[in-house]
Formats: structure tokens, sequence, C-alpha cells
């Protein structure tokens, strides 16, 4: 599932003082969110970017989420068709509606250097990523994220923040392909319950253990 220039030396030395604190405030925005923000919950639309004008256009999809950290959250695609990621903060599952079907898979490590990690994983994300200022851009502040690991499938994921939350975010693979993930209706450490996280498997529901 997506940076001018002053020709003007006088111009150019104003931008540059108001771009580098702009660009500063982008990194010090998404540091103070991540270390002020143990839980949150809001909605979301996913579109996977064409890769030329030629390309077949994907349809958007749209959904909800909640995450306490470090690990537990609930991704849920509602459109086009349902899908539930769901994680404990030991196991991962995902459920496919439409097939009944259930795969779990170890949490461990499998946040990583992953997209997840950005919003559900611990505070330490300097361990797996490379964090740059990425400028102003849609009335946004964005930086950079470049996973260390080399098995990612994610090759940089970029951050749109506003008043210190999160707004978008840029899933660039490494395949070429692009996905833009867009946030509306953001709330920061809201009162979530002791079993919110807690995954019941459905009714009659196939199980794959990965």
């Amino acid at each position: 599932m997506k940076t001018t220039l002053a020709t003007l030396i006088a111009t150019l030395a104003s931008s540059v003082l108001v771009s580098s604190a702009a660009h500063a405030a982008a990194l010090d925005q998404f540091k103070a969110f991540v270390s002020g923000t143990k839980s949150a919950k809001g909605e979301f639309t996913q579109q996977q970017l064409r890769k030329s004008a030629n390309s077949k256009a994907t349809p958007p999809s749209s959904g909800s989420f909640v995450f306490a950290r470090p690990g537990k959250f609930i991704w849920n695609y509602q459109k086009p068709y349902e899908q539930l990621l769901q994680a404990d903060g030991d196991q991962l599952y995902i459920y496919d509606k439409d097939l009944n079907q259930v795969t779990v898979k170890k949490l461990g490590n499998a946040l990583g250097s992953s997209p997840a990690a950005i919003l559900f994983g611990s505070n330490d994300l300097e361990k797996n990523f490379t964090l740059s200022e990425a400028g102003t851009r849609d009335g946004l502040e964005w930086l950079n994220a470049v996973p260390k690991a080399r098995d990612t499938t994610f090759e940089q994921i970029s951050i749109g923040l506003r008043d210190g939350i999160p707004q978008a975010m840029e899933l660039k693979d490494t395949f070429g392909q692009t996905s833009v993930l867009k946030f509306t209706n953001f709330q920061r450490n809201p009162s979530l319950g002791a079993q919110q996280f807690k995954f019941e498997i459905p009714k009659g529901a196939d199980v794959i253990n990965n």
C-alpha cells in the first residue's frame, strides 16, 4: 500500500533557517510521539500507488486500528474485504473472514524492521531504523525510516506528522511499489480494557500455525 529553492541569497538564507527548524520539528515530533504514546486508536485508509500511468489502480482499503506498546494491536480491514490482524504481545493472528481461516505466527522479533514497529513496537526504534529528516510536504513534516536489516521487504518508510501526531505513512517495498496510509480520528493513550487484545478463534475456523 506514497520536496523549493530561493533564487535570492537573502531569501535562501531565510529559507534555510525556516527549513532547518521545520525539519528538526519532524524528528522531534516523532520521538516525542513514540516516547509519549503508550496506546492509540483511530481509522485508516490504505492505497497502493500505480507504478506508471498505464498500471492498473488497486482499490483502496479502509478500516480501524488500536494498539498498546509493545507489540499489542488490532488492525482491522473493513473494506473492500474484511481481514483482521491481531497481536497480543506474544502471538500474531491473521483472520480471513471469507475463508474463515486463522493463521497464527509467533510474534517474537517479527515486528523488527516492519512498518508495524513504527506504531506498535518498542521505543528503541533507532535500533532497527536509520531515521532522517525529509522536509515539508502536503502540510506535513516528514521523516524517513530506513530499516537496518537487509532481509526486510521494505526499503524505506516515510512518516508525515502534524502537531505531534502521525497523519500519513508511505511504504516503499523492495519491488518498487509504494503504499500510502492516511490516519484519521487518531486518539492518543485511550483507556483500553485488559482483555482488549485477547484473540478468540471464531467458531469453525481453520487454524494454521506457522
